[in-house]
Parts: C-alpha cells; structure tokens; sequence
C-alpha cells in the first residue's frame, strides 16, 4: 500500500486541498511521508506535484525505505536518510550485486514504522494519528524483543496476523532463508480499491475481518410494548493499535443494528445508510472526531485545533454498546436481530473532499464482524 502513498487520487485531491486551506502550511508536512524523496530533492511545494519526477511520484518505495539509518525522534517523518551504494535492511550477509547491503536493527523494530505512523498537528501539536503509540501501551509491545510481537509481524507477513516462519527466497536466485518480510504491508486503507488493485483490497478486507469479533447479549423473553436492552459487545482481537487508527477523522467504522419481526419488517434500526450513502445520525461510531477552530467538527485535520472525542477499541480490550429497543404493542415473536460491525475508507462526502464535487466514487464497505440471535416475545 505504500506504493500509492504519493498517487492515490484522494490522497491527491486532499493534498492539494490542505494546502489552499493552510496557506501551503501543510506542503513540507505532508511530503516527508507521502512522497519523501520528492520532499528531499526539493521537489515540493507545488502541492499539485506539477515538478515531482517520476521516482518521487512513487511515494514509499524500496531505495528510500532502504536508505533510512535511524530516527531523531518518533513520528513527523525524523528519519535520518543515509543515501548511498549501501543499502541497510534485516538481512546483512546478502551477495552485493547492484548494490551492497547492510544489516539494520532498525529495519526490525516497530520505531522504524513509527516515524511515519505517529502525527502530530504542524502548528498546535495536537496529536491526529497515533498508531505507533496505541502499540507502545499495548500488551503487544512486552519490552522483549523475544516476545513481542512488532508492526513488521503483522503488516510484513502473509495474510492477517502473525506468519512466522515464513521460509523462502527474496529472489530466484538469492539463498533460502528461515523467514522472508513480505512487502505487501497491508492495513485497513480503501485507496487499493480506488486504484482498481483488488488483491490488495482483498488482503485489506481478510486482515479487518480477522481484526475483530462480536457477541450479542440478548434478554430471553420481552413484553409487548415493553422495551429490550440489546448489549453487543465487540472485542479487538487481531489488531496491535487501535481500531480503527490513522487518520480516523477520515474513515468510517460503524456499528448497524437491526431488528425485524417475523415477517421481516424491521421495528428498530441503527447504523444504515440513507439514500447519499451516509451514515444516519445517530449510529455508534469508532472514530477520532476533530472540530475547527470554531468548534466546529470536521473530517479536514487539518485545520484541527481540538480533540472532540475518541470512541475506539483499544488492543485486545472490549467495548459493549447498549441499545433500548421499544417493542410494539402488536408486535409478534421471535424477534430478529443482526449486529455487523462495518467499515469503509471513507464516507462518500468525505471522498468528495479530494475526487471533487462531482464525484460519483464509492468506498467498499467491508463487514468486519457479524451476529446474530433472537429474542421471545410474551405477553
């Protein structure tokens, strides 16, 4: 995912969006992640990246990740680049060919990641992403590097979770090695989708479903026109940070409920969508809401100057949301309820902000988990 740091059209659009609205505060800011070898050859601003070549507009790619030595600090890109014939990695004992190669621990650690992956606001400091640091607190993060588990073992190895060992051959012609980083580095991140990359969405939406699980606590028995409390407790069980995280002002991770009586007429709904595809207020959402300096909340973070709340699910930790579900005084029973818990990049209005007005473009919702259970009616 890394690859469309610099050229995902959203990305793009928000970039260019951001700097109008900062007055071109944001232009250094945003590229030292986004497009950093564009950033260090002098290639930005213009934020419409009109002067990038075509080597910067590759975003994340191999020769830069592989020439950084170490950091002056976590997150707000302080990485310190050591360009060169030498390029540094986990592995140190590889046949030089078009280059030579070193060995980093660097390469190893979750620090290496979190020079990017923690954010801080450029003006008031105030904190708009902060995964690496919900890894730092969680129990993932042991303070043993025999025991824990990094950002690199879930996000740099096959499929969702943890796959070690994963012996093979980082070439055809290079040796066999116990244990191979895959470089697909796949996270929760809709842009794959955008660019038309469905492997990449399909890792994306194996590694959300894996990420949570859910479970409904159902009264046995209600009364008509009485009321059932509905608990739905969700659990993040596959996820070292936060869920959701990143620049979650932007994403939308939602809980939908619904009941529906025998005939399938539904007598109480939470979390569905209206005819614009957004969320009808009201819904229980996980996320990081911001608000102007107006007060005002808003998904633009940056023009963020206050944290409004943060409605997230901590790592290995659960979260219970209780609903009041009035019966009707005919109703008849059993009662049907459904609980998914769903995501997707962004909303369609949020898209609008970097794709244009005019934009028709849609994000994959994708159902991270699912229940389901019954509930008597009496009286």
């Amino acid at each position: 995912m890394h690859a469309y740091s610099n050229d995902d059209p959203f990305y793009a659009g928000t970039f260019v969006l951001a700097s109008r609205e900062t007055n071109g505060v944001v232009d250094h800011f945003c590229s030292r992640c986004h497009t950093p070898i564009g950033e260090l050859a002098g290639e930005v601003p213009p934020a419409d990246h009109s002067k990038l070549s075509d080597t910067a507009r590759r975003g994340v790619q191999c020769d830069f990740c592989h020439t950084l030595a170490g950091h002056e600090g976590i997150g707000n890109a302080q990485y310190i680049v050591k360009p060169g014939e030498v390029k540094l990695g986990p592995f140190g004992d590889g046949e030089p060919m078009a280059h030579k190669v070193a060995f980093s621990e660097f390469h190893t650690t979750s620090e290496f990641c979190g020079t990017c992956h923690n954010v801080d606001h450029p003006v008031n400091g105030l904190h708009l992403e902060t995964t690496y640091s919900e890894w730092k607190a969680s129990p993932y993060n042991t303070g043993d590097p025999a025991t824990q588990t990094t950002c690199q073992d879930c996000h740099m190895t096959p499929g969702p979770g943890v796959t070690k060992p994963n012996p093979g051959k980082a070439s055809p012609i290079a040796d066999e090695r116990p244990h191979l980083w895959t470089h697909d580095m796949v996270g929760g991140g809709g842009v794959a989708a955008l660019m038309g990359e469905t492997a990449t969405m399909q890792a994306a939406e194996a590694m959300l479903k894996a990420a949570a699980t859910m479970e409904l606590q159902l009264p046995t028995t209600v009364e008509k026109a009485g009321a059932a409390e509905v608990k739905v407790a969700i659990t993040n069980v596959g996820a070292g940070h936060y869920l959701p995280t990143g620049v979650t002002e932007l994403r939308d991770m939602w809980l939908e409920l619904t009941v529906t009586d025998p005939d399938g007429n539904a007598i109480f709904t939470s979390g569905a969508l209206d005819e614009a595809g957004e969320i009808v207020p009201g819904a229980v959402k996980y996320q990081v809401q911001v608000a102007d300096g107006a007060g005002n909340v808003t998904p633009k973070f940056w023009l963020a100057e206050s944290i409004v709340s943060d409605h997230r699910i901590p790592p290995k930790s659960t979260v219970t949301e209780t609903y009041r579900v009035p019966v009707p005084p005919d109703a008849a029973g059993p009662l049907a309820v459904r609980a998914r818990l769903r995501y997707r990049a962004a909303s369609p209005s949020v898209l609008r902000l970097g794709l244009g007005e005019d934009s028709t473009a849609t994000a994959p919702i994708i159902e991270m988990a699912e229940a389901e259970g019954e509930v008597r009616v009496g009286g």
